[in-house]
């Protein structure tokens, strides 16, 4: 797992074709917006999200972000343990983001 500072995160979000933009927030959380293209697999769902790094593949570019930065590095943590390698972690979250934002519908 590599931890990426905001404009990381935006520089190889953009020129990745093979990236999967994880938000492992709740759904109260992602109401309130989401980073553009991202797909929500809420952490404190132990078995739902289990479930879903079941499906992943192991080729992708994983881009996983929380509200704070810690949930996500348990999230990657436990998709390492999963087989999953090319993982990042956005440093301090969606409340520290400053790109663009979605409310999803």
């Amino acid at each position: 797992m590599k931890n990426l500072s905001n404009q990381e995160w935006k520089e190889l979000t953009e020129k990745d074709d093979n990236k999967v933009i994880l938000d492992v927030r709740t759904d109260e959380e992602v109401a309130e917006g989401i980073i553009p293209g991202a797909q929500q697999l809420d952490l404190y769902q132990p078995q739902e999200f289990m479930n879903g790094i079941q499906e992943m593949d192991a080729s992708k570019n994983y881009y996983v972000y929380c509200r704070a930065g810690s949930r996500s590095v348990q999230a990657c943590q436990i998709m390492k343990q999963a087989g999953l390698d090319n993982l990042y972690n956005l440093t301090g979250g969606y409340s520290n983001w400053d790109g663009d934002t979605v409310i999803p519908e």
